[in-house]
């Protein structure tokens, strides 16, 4: 592909380009990670758990900080019932019989904590770790593209009578999940990938999901299956796997989000901060219905290294985000910091004005990347890089550190990633 043959396809004010070069990434007037996030879980003391939850819960139930709450085994909130969680409650997800939370289409989840008062699930064990407990499933009955009306998440011992999701309702609700913390979930299924600490199927647009944070998960942080889910203030922390994976015809919108990976931590399968695909098995789409398509603004997306080139060099480092055929996606305003590369189109895209107009990256600082925007398996990426290199994308390039590059990214208690405009130098090259 020659870079005179393709079009620039922007949608894009037109602004001065130090305009354009501020709230990229994580914004606010203050730092919104405070207070409600935690950096160092594993030092935590949540207490004992003084009630079980098992079984099914098949009425209005209301779960209160005065206890601690253990899940054992799978739990499934069913009947169209409601599971209230008050803020600062503790639910611990027992290590041995795989505590899962399943809220199963129809029924909801309301756990709305609060900045000061957070809502945490977490691991039981006394040295905590990556996969010691299963996660959260949250079921709802909007669209999804797999052939018929909908499907049902089978794995593992799920029951798949209770684990349908998708349908016709875009606008649903699955409750609220607000102020929320995911620590150490994802165990290993048998025979099977690790569980994800939360995913999200077929969930409708109502459904509230905000400031949410997980932590050292063993599998997928957060995955998206179908459904119209909008996502702010979402934090991954040094997660296993993907952070973010959207899938089966999701139109998904997140914004204002935060991913922080390890070099050091990553699942064979292959680890990245985002991770688009229309489908999970190509028999099973029905290529009538929508594709899967991801609108992501302010995201800033790192890799935590002491010596990043060195990880990089050493294979340890690979993509932050991923986009499969047959997917649309728009990615603006966003921070990528130490990758390699920072985006990677999928081998089966051809490299065309009507493919490109549906990979939008706009108005993005990348920072630390050994390559920007690649195509899989190519040895020359130089038409990719012009196209998006072309400065009515406001696309710019830096190279420094975490530490100049982030607001105050050491602080070991209440870090800071909003980008430090007046320590960088970007370039438009």
């Amino acid at each position: 592909m020659k870079t005179k043959s393709l079009l620039i396809w922007v949608f894009l004010a037109v602004v001065s380009s130090v305009s354009a070069q501020q709230e990229r990434g994580i914004f606010g007037p203050s730092n919104w990670l405070n207070n409600w996030t935690e950096f160092k879980p594993a030092k935590a003391d949540y207490g004992e758990a003084t009630q079980i939850l098992a079984g099914n819960i098949t009425v209005n139930t209301r779960l209160t900080k005065k206890d601690v709450y253990i899940i054992q085994g799978n739990v499934y909130v069913t009947n169209n019932a409601v599971l209230t969680i008050d803020p600062g409650t503790i639910i611990i997800g027992d290590a041995e019989s795989r505590g899962t939370l399943i809220i199963t289409k129809g029924a909801q989840i309301v756990a709305e904590g609060s900045e000061t008062d957070p809502i945490v699930f977490t691991s039981n064990k006394s040295l905590k770790k990556a996969g010691d407990w299963g996660g959260i499933v949250i079921l709802g009955d909007a669209p999804i593209n797999r052939f018929g009306v909908y499907t049902s998440y089978n794995y593992d011992d799920l029951d798949p009578t209770l684990t349908t999701y998708g349908g016709t309702n875009p606008a649903s609700s699955s409750g609220v999940m607000k102020f929320v913390r995911v620590e150490y979930a994802g165990k290993k299924a048998r025979g099977a990938d690790n569980f994800n600490a939360i995913l999200l199927g077929g969930i409708g647009n109502k459904t509230i999901l905000e400031n949410i944070m997980v932590s050292y998960a063993a599998g997928n942080a957060f995955e998206v299956l179908g459904g119209e889910p909008v996502m702010g203030k979402m934090v991954s922390y040094k997660c296993n796997g993907i952070d973010f994976k959207f899938s089966i015809g999701t139109q998904a919108k997140i914004d204002n989000s935060l991913v922080i990976r390890s070099s050091y931590i990553s699942d064979s399968n292959g680890s990245r901060c985002i991770d688009v695909s229309s489908y999970l098995k190509k028999e099973n789409m029905d290529f009538t219905k929508k594709q899967t398509s991801v609108t992501a603004t302010n995201l800033t997306m790192l890799n935590d290294s002491d010596n990043i080139e060195a990880d990089i060099k050493a294979g340890l480092v690979k993509e932050a985000v991923y986009v499969a055929e047959n997917t649309t996606l728009v990615l603006r305003k966003s921070v990528v910091s130490g990758f390699k590369p920072a985006v990677l189109l999928d081998t089966n895209i051809e490299i065309n004005d009507k493919n490109l107009k549906k990979i939008r990256i706009e108005e993005m600082f990348l920072n630390n990347c050994t390559g920007n925007i690649f195509s899989e398996g190519s040895l020359n990426n130089e038409d990719l890089e012009s196209y998006y290199g072309n400065s009515l994308f406001f696309n710019v390039y830096s190279k420094t550190g975490n530490a100049e590059t982030f607001n105050d990214f050491d602080n070991p208690r209440r870090p800071d990633f909003r980008l430090a405009l007046t320590k960088i130098t970007a370039s438009t090259k």
